[in-house]
């Protein structure tokens, strides 16, 4: 078997398990959400080993070393040993995590839910007292 030199950006993305589909992955990176080497690139563009890497998914931005290429996608225990993940983006990914969670706490679930029946009655009630 050949050691590979370099692969597709996207087909990167999908083997390291960033994304569930290569072409979710492909979107991303044509959306600027995927910076490679500091610069906006194409889902064509070729991936080698010491490339720098920002990506940037939902709330969650990572800032990436790539270690390795695999042309296929393998277990997660596996992916995880293609990249190296800087110390600041590790910190500032963990701190958005809680701060998230902590937001998520005080948010009251009620607000979140439609009325149930009872309540629904009581607001019709309270709307009908009104006028």
């Amino acid at each position: 078997m050949q050691q590979l030199e370099s692969i597709r950006l996207d087909k990167w993305l999908w083997a390291a398990r960033f994304f569930k589909t290569r072409k979710l992955a492909s979107d991303a990176v044509s959306g600027g959400k995927v910076h490679l080497n500091g610069q906006r690139t194409k889902p064509s563009k070729d991936v080698k080993v010491t490339d720098a890497l920002e990506i940037h998914k939902d709330q969650y931005s990572w800032e990436i070393t790539v270690l390795g290429i695999n042309a296929q996608r393998r277990p997660a225990a596996e992916a995880v040993l293609l990249y190296s993940e800087s110390e600041a983006s590790s910190l500032k990914r963990a701190q958005d995590v809680a701060q998230r969670r902590a937001e998520r706490l005080l948010m009251p679930d009620d607000l979140a839910q439609r009325p149930n029946k009872k309540q629904r009655r009581q607001i019709h009630r309270f709307k009908q007292s009104d006028s």
